[in-house]
C-alpha cells in the first residue's frame, strides 16, 4: 500500500533511484522513489516560495546527507514548531531506508 502511494506521488513507471542510488523494484515490479525526490516534494509543498527550494545529497563514509536550502523566511516552515516538522521528515526518510542499511540524515541549511 505504501508503494502504491509512492508510485502515485512520483509518477509510476519512471525509473527513480532508491536508498542505494540505483533504481530498485519491489517483488511486484513497482519502482521506489528516491529519498531526495521525496524530501524535495515535501519541502516544496510546505514553503511559500517553492521555486527557491534546492535539495542536494552528499555521500559520506557512513551514509548520506540530504541538504535542503530555501528562502530564509521559509526555514521556520520546514523546521516547524519545536522542530516537529523536520523530525517527521527525518523519521520518514530513515524508516524508508532502514531495510537497506543505509543511513540518511536530513538537514536544513541556513
Amino acid at each position: 500500500m505504501a508503494f502504491e502511494f509512492l508510485r502515485k506521488l512520483f509518477g509510476g513507471g519512471e525509473s527513480k533511484a532508491c536508498c542505494g542510488g540505483a533504481p530498485c523494484a519491489t517483488a511486484s515490479g513497482e519502482l521506489k522513489a528516491s529519498p531526495e525526490a521525496f524530501v524535495e516534494y515535501i519541502a516544496k509543498a510546505l514553503v511559500d516560495l517553492p521555486e527557491l527550494v534546492k535539495v542536494n545529497t552528499i555521500d559520506r563514509g557512513n551514509g548520506s546527507q540530504i541538504q535542503i536550502a530555501c528562502d530564509k523566511r521559509d526555514i521556520g516552515k520546514l523546521i516547524g514548531k519545536s522542530g516537529k516538522t523536520i523530525a517527521s521528515i527525518r523519521l520518514l526518510v530513515a524508516s524508508s531506508c532502514g531495510r537497506s542499511g543505509n543511513r540518511i540524515a536530513v538537514e536544513v541549511l541556513e
